[in-house]
């Protein structure tokens, strides 16, 4: 199966690699921000600002992973959000959504001006469209929602997509960015003068004490605050892996000229929904269409999301496959009440704070979390606290949250069934993957494409359920809580700490 397009996000391959240091000997800072995304990188910017030091301490590279992986739409209109939150939780709390997020839009604006970043910003219209009539109503109670809430919304029938819509809210003066141009910018302020950012160094767990231990590979660094913005948080106290949900989606990136591509930011509603969005590249656009959703790990063709959306760029905007110049996959936790956590780790923690369950909006979400988190240290009074506490009842009873934790459960005795007809390698054809049982263990076995064999302990570090195999990334997943490894065996992605053990197989 031939794929389209480079398989690296273009907000990566459009930058350089950071080159920032490694942590190598113990220090003492403020704050430790373990993650170093747009929550992190945020809340980092925010209180450097307030005088505080910093340490931002990241696995990988900065801004590599969820961040740099995203559709970089800020907004704060996200689909079908707000006549569901009035109906659930009331029009006062529904307003503080929109006001929160509608602040974080503002706030990157605000902060790409002061800074004099160059990182394509731009405002455009955000559109939650209809592309028929089955869910024009939902379209219309989401306008008159919005409305209701004084947001900047309008009801359109129109747009400059190129194929009709039978209706469309839409959101005025939202922001589109290269959020990882943004994210870097932001790291270069906060480097220097008392504090630190730190590449390659994957934190093992953290402390709470005076001061707050941040213990690493490399050994452990000292804060009296901490603030986990690992995505999912690395630290299991909370909770947060049973009340959020591991979500994958796919994009896909275009050439195509600025004559043909539409303005404005857009997303679907309904089955099969799509994210459009266009950005500089070369001398043109690049069109960035995006959909594809899945649960983590409930997916083994992932090949299949891929070649969707080539099929929906060449049937909706007339894209042939020689146009596709990039592919790449995202992921994000779904809250269960679709509002994201941010606070405390636990009751009991009183310098550990945590950011998470973004719902697939995270750079809004991110930004916003990244503001209260800072706020929460410099002890400011924060007017979203209370919506958005992460010790707020748990939605556990939810029809959602139920389903989702029975599927974890399933997994995690259903999936320990899978290959037990299977003990030998050579059942693995190349350039295939497959779950073995070998001498009682489960073992993940994938044969590359020249026939050599690459062989992993299948049980995930983080909890024990068992990985699944992802075709088009080369991954294996975790179906229970999201955890990725690439096929030898690396931690790619949370909420787990360690690489999946190697095996030697025949």
């Amino acid at each position: 199966m031939t794929l389209s397009g480079k398989p690296t996000s273009f907000w990566l391959d459009s930058t350089l690699e950071t080159e920032y240091p490694a942590f190598t000997e113990a220090i003492n800072v403020d704050v430790a921000i373990v993650g170093a995304g747009i929550t992190g990188l945020t809340a980092a910017y925010l209180l450097k600002q307030a005088g505080k030091t910093v340490a931002v301490v990241e696995a990988e590279n900065i801004a590599s992973g969820a961040s740099g992986h995203t559709t970089a739409k800020v907004t704060s209109l996200h689909q079908l959000i707000y006549k569901d939150l009035i109906d659930s939780i009331g029009k006062e709390k529904a307003r503080l959504y929109g006001e929160s997020n509608q602040a974080a839009v503002e706030f990157v604006a605000a902060t790409v001006k002061n800074e004099q970043i160059d990182c394509d910003f731009s405002r455009r219209s955000t559109y939650s469209f209809a592309e028929s009539s089955d869910n024009l109503n939902k379209v219309r109670s989401e306008y008159e929602a919005a409305v209701e809430l004084g947001l900047p919304a309008t009801f359109v029938e129109e747009t400059t997509l190129p194929f009709k819509i039978a209706g469309a809210v839409e959101f005025s003066n939202q922001v589109q960015f290269h959020v990882r141009k943004y994210l870097l910018r932001l790291a270069e302020i906060v480097a220097g003068n008392g504090s630190y950012i730190f590449e390659h160094t994957r934190v093992k767990t953290v402390e709470e004490g005076e001061p707050c231990q941040v213990v690493t590979e490399r050994g452990n660094l000292n804060a009296t605050d901490v603030l986990v913005t690992t995505h999912l948080p690395i630290l299991d106290l909370g909770l947060f892996f049973a009340k959020a949900y591991p979500k994958r989606s796919y994009l896909i990136g275009a050439a195509i000229s600025p004559e043909k591509a539409p303005e404005g930011m857009y997303i679907g509603v309904g089955q099969n929904y799509h994210s459009i969005r266009t950005t500089p590249y070369e001398n043109g656009l690049l069109l960035l269409i995006g959909g594809g959703g899945h649960k983590v790990g409930a997916k083994n063709n992932t090949e299949e999301s891929y070649l969707e959306l080539e099929t929906y760029a060449r049937s909706h905007f007339g894209i042939e496959p020689n146009e596709i110049k990039y592919r790449w996959s995202s992921q994000d936790y779904v809250s269960f009440d679709k509002l994201p956590y941010i606070g405390k780790l636990t009751p009991a923690n009183q310098h550990i704070y945590i950011a998470t369950g973004f719902s697939l909006w995270g750079m809004s979400k991110g930004t916003l979390s990244g503001m209260m988190l800072a706020d929460r240290v410099l002890g400011i009074d924060n007017p979203w606290a209370d919506l958005y506490d992460s010790l707020r009842a748990t939605p556990f009873v939810t029809q959602e949250s139920i389903k989702e934790n029975l599927d974890v459960g399933m997994h995690w005795i259903g999936d320990r069934l899978k290959g037990l007809q299977s003990s030998s390698v050579s059942e693995v054809t190349p350039g295939k993957a497959k779950l073995l049982t070998i001498n009682g263990d489960k073992v993940g076995v994938y044969k590359d494409t020249a026939g050599s064999v690459h062989a992993v302990a299948a049980t995930c570090p983080h909890l024990g359920c068992i990985v699944n195999w992802n075709s088009a990334e080369k991954s294996w997943d975790c179906p229970c809580h999201g955890a990725r490894f690439d096929y030898e065996g690396k931690l790619l992605h949370g909420p787990a700490v360690k690489d999946l053990d190697k095996k030697m197989v025949q």
